[in-house]
């Protein structure tokens, strides 16, 4: 079983065709003959990289990882002589290689650019990036470098007056096959393609950088007049969008500048000719364009007449066979978790006779993958039917019936430094108060018979009048006011609801305990545990409630920003106290709130911050997901079916974790007896301990030493 194939690709001959694997093997298809050829494996995730054909189809030229992270290197394959080489060191990440079409050179992007670090505003970390860089090998010794030096010398005499005449012929002769391009079509099939000769030893040593600014490179391409085509990415967490670009080397040209071919593209590819370019918006639009600078996305590829006509049952049942298939092909364990997977699949498509709809075809899919009892294998989406939907705006307050009339009970926003956990009513100007009574919502009076956001029903993100008064009845105290109403209060609960626990923490221990909320592993949860931390460094102790958390990276990263040890102190002159490095680092005790809806990175969160030796975790004990995912093909409509592809085992060599979660060392139960009035036992729990902590072991800076004496003569004890 080849399982999903990556990246199909012909051979110019059209006699072969190569193919990456799910399990990251490289294959040769021999067309005539159907025989199939294990060329390669990769030893990382196992990802699929891109192969280059040389022109003569006997060389395939592809990048390869020796581990996890470990950089690539490119490899050259010779079809002939069935043989593999290795053609940089892999000192560097070398991918993308790509092969011109006069089989002189091999062009390639490399990740060894390390001259402009990127520091953290906040912490003292570093980063590199855009670190790529454009690569070109002569295939032979006898090729000169496309950016060799040339002499600017000049000679007299008949010769050089006819060898000028020559060129110039030569270039009139070029000129008029290019513009002639029925003929050039003809003279390239019947063109007799040479062999392509590589010396492999002195491969790497030969290769050029080449004049283009460092970057983010990928999909490199050579087009029908040898320009080198590719595309410019960004940053990962960078603004931006991708563009291509175009480099000509041609020899005749001193100045080999990089030109844009198009921006705003997602994705690209180019015809086999090397004529034209499909290329793809963000918003998945395609236009085909010739594959030189300066195009523009005017004439989109119209899909609007493209239909289909099915039968619905039997594309369901593909989509059933494709499920069942993906998760067979994808799961992390090859034993299926000892279920029968045949009997599995016999036992639920019998069902299939009885789906009436769409809908029907996905609750016997979830059914079906749950036989796994295991995290991280979801399923959703499809063609299935969807209901219209009415948006609410949102004002961003909490109401109470009082009086015949709708009373402002809260205005929800979180700290004053939280400038986005402002709503509607809490922006500056807006003339409402808690307490006041909403009355009536564009001069429409609001019915009390109904939920108090009735009345809001199709004005999110409008600009609304809301009459608003001290009194519960219309009177000359009513007040019309404008404000902008949002689709949504998720913020700015959330906000509010931070912001309460920081305070009751900051109230409770007279500013001693800090307190920080990360929601996720994701980049929002990164980003709130980065806003939060570095503001309270001062604190005595932390308490990190990751309570709900939704999961996302692997967050080893998370516990080093808490875990950095202290090296030294510094001292000043000017200074009594001196302070410690590294300075983005917390000293004092922690301890960590979980419970049984924190899952995936928010089981390993609290699992490594215990392992690290952080302090201790209170609550409950978290979901227990780590078998996690990593991506897999989606069904034919859209639909998707997750397949967790790599599970967690632990140092002592068992599995943990998945099936069971973390437990915490201490257990809180939420007795909703003890929550009422918005109480948390479990923060004051994580109260108690730190205060604990605080007394019984405290983080004591080093006293500073007496200054030293380096004059020779000493220090008497009267002196001191």
């Amino acid at each position: 079983k080849l399982g999903f194939l990556y990246d199909p690709l012909w051979s110019p001959d059209s006699k072969k065709i190569s193919f990456w694997d799910k399990a990251g093997a490289l294959y040769l298809v021999d067309v005539e003959s159907g025989k199939t050829k294990e060329i390669d494996r990769r030893k990382d995730w196992g990802r699929s990289t891109p192969v280059s054909w040389s022109q003569d189809s006997n060389w395939m030229a592809y990048a390869l990882a020796d581990g996890m992270i470990a950089p690539g290197s490119i490899w050259l394959y010779n079809v002939e002589k069935a043989k593999k080489y290795q053609v940089t060191s892999g000192m560097f990440n070398d991918t993308w290689p790509v092969f011109d079409r006069e089989g002189k050179y091999l062009y390639f992007a490399s990740q060894r650019e390390f001259s402009q670090p990127m520091y953290e505003d906040m912490g003292t970390t570093w980063i590199y990036a855009k670190t790529d860089r454009l690569y070109v090998v002569p295939l032979t010794n006898e090729i000169d470098s496309p950016l060799l030096a040339k002499s600017d010398d000049e000679t007299w005499g008949d010769d050089k007056d006819k060898e000028d005449k020559d060129k110039d012929k030569a270039k009139e002769d070029k000129k008029g096959k290019d513009e002639d391009k029925d003929d050039d079509a003809k003279k390239d099939d019947k063109k007799e393609i040479e062999p392509v000769k590589i010396d492999i030893e002195g491969f790497e040593h030969r290769a050029v950088q080449l004049p283009v600014e460092r970057g983010n490179f990928g999909q490199l391409s050579v087009n029908d007049k040898g320009k080198l085509i590719y595309a410019r990415g960004t940053t990962r967490g960078e603004d931006g969008e991708t563009s291509v670009h175009i480099l000509d080397l041609d020899e005749e040209k001193e100045d080999k500048k990089e030109q844009t071919v198009a921006k705003g593209v997602r994705t690209f590819s180019m015809t086999a000719d090397g004529k034209k370019l499909l290329l793809v918006t963000y918003k998945r639009q395609m236009a085909i364009v010739d594959a030189k600078p300066e195009q523009k996305l005017e004439d989109m590829v119209s899909t609007s007449g493209m239909t289909k006509q099915l039968n619905p049952t039997e594309e369901w049942r593909q989509i059933f066979v494709d499920a069942w298939r993906i998760q067979r092909d994808y799961f992390y364990d090859p034993n299926m978790h000892g279920v029968d997977w045949n009997a599995v699949r016999r036992q639920y498509e019998a069902m299939l006779e009885d789906c009436a709809t769409r809908a029907d075809v996905s609750y016997v899919i979830r059914e079906m993958i749950s036989e796994l009892n295991v995290g991280h294998a979801y399923y959703f989406g499809g063609d299935v039917e969807e209901s219209p939907t009415v948006t609410v705006g949102m004002p961003g307050c909490d109401f109470a019936l009082e009086n015949g009339a709708y009373r402002i009970t809260r205005i929800l926003e979180g700290g004053v430094w939280d400038i986005d956990g402002r709503g509607p009513l809490s922006q500056p100007g807006v003339d409402v108060k808690v307490g006041d009574y909403l009355l009536a919502i564009n001069g429409v009076p609001v019915d009390t018979a109904k939920d108090p956001w009735a009345g809001f029903a199709g004005l999110a993100n409008r600009t609304v009048t809301l009459t608003v008064s001290e009194e519960p009845v219309m009177s000359d105290t009513a007040r019309h006011i404008l404000v902008k109403l949002g689709d949504s209060e998720y913020m700015l609960r959330y906000r509010a609801w931070v912001e309460k626990n920081r305070a009751y923490v900051a109230e409770k221990t007279n500013g001693r305990v800090g307190y920080i909320y990360v929601p996720n592993t994701s980049i929002w949860g990164q980003n709130e545990l980065v806003r939060q931390y570095y503001s309270q460094l001062g604190a005595d102790a932390l308490i990190i409630d990751e309570r709900w958390n939704g999961g996302g990276q692997i967050p080893t990263r998370f516990i080093e920003l808490m875990n950095r040890p202290i090296a030294n102190y510094w001292a000043l002159r000017d200074r009594d106290d001196s302070f410690p490095w590294p300075p983005d680092a917390h000293q004092g005790p922690k301890c960590m709130l979980i419970n049984g809806l924190a899952g995936s990175g928010g089981d390993y969160f609290p699992f490594w911050f215990r392992e690290a030796g952080l302090g201790k975790l209170i609550g409950t004990r978290t979901w227990g997901g780590l078998v996690g995912i990593s991506g897999n093909p989606a069904l034919i409509d859209g639909g998707y079916t997750s397949a967790p592809t790599f599970g967690f085992f632990e140092k002592d060599g068992t599995w943990g974790i998945e099936g069971h979660g973390v437990d915490p060392d201490i257990e809180v139960v939420d007795d909703p007896a003890l929550m009422v009035g918005g109480k948390d036992p479990q923060i004051d729990a994580a109260i108690e301990l730190m205060l604990e902590e605080i007394k019984s072991n405290p983080y004591k800076k080093a006293k500073r030493p007496r200054y030293p004496d380096r004059s020779g003569m000493g220090i008497t004890d009267k002196d001191k």
